[in-house]
């Protein structure tokens, strides 16, 4: 009995180490995010897209400077990126590191069946903006932590 329980042991940790991913990171002049090792990386006229190979949603970031929109407003520019009719209060916003307000938002399309999630960090005239979208069929399991996980790791680096 006292060689089974090391010989489990390590059977386990070997288990938990073997599922480990590989991440890496995407590192902008402004902002780092962390992704999957084996994701895709686009940057098409500064909008970076991080996918996994089999392209069921993406990470979205866009970035903003000299961009003119009252906090006021914020709200109201989220909803319509998605033509949503929902509330106002359905965006969650609060005070973030480096002086930015940050907002979430969490949308699900219908018609595509998609599930989208948005964050808006906003300070002054700069915006940034990431988003996750994925196919709302896939969005369980391990494509939802890894899609979060990157999702949280975006830093501002100003």
């Amino acid at each position: 009995m006292k060689k089974l329980i090391p010989a489990f042991l390590l059977f386990a940790g070997s288990l938990l180490f073997a599922q480990s991913i590989s991440n890496e990171v995407y590192q902008s002049e402004n902002y780092s995010i962390t992704h999957p090792q084996d994701w895709k990386v686009t940057n098409d006229s500064e909008i970076v897209n991080i996918f996994p190979p089999n392209e069921i949603g993406a990470i979205t970031i866009s970035e903003y400077h000299d961009l003119n929109l009252p906090k006021a407003e914020t709200k109201k520019f989220i909803l319509a990126l998605y033509q949503s009719s929902e509330d106002e209060k359905k965006i969650i916003s609060k005070s973030g590191k480096k002086g930015y307000t940050e907002y979430f938002y969490e949308y699900l399309d219908e018609k595509q069946k998609l599930i989208w999630l948005t964050k808006v960090f906003q300070k002054d005239k700069d915006l940034y903006l990431i988003s996750i979208n994925c196919g709302q069929k896939y969005w369980n399991g391990n494509y939802m932590k890894l899609f979060k996980e990157a999702f949280d790791s975006f830093k501002i680096k100003k």
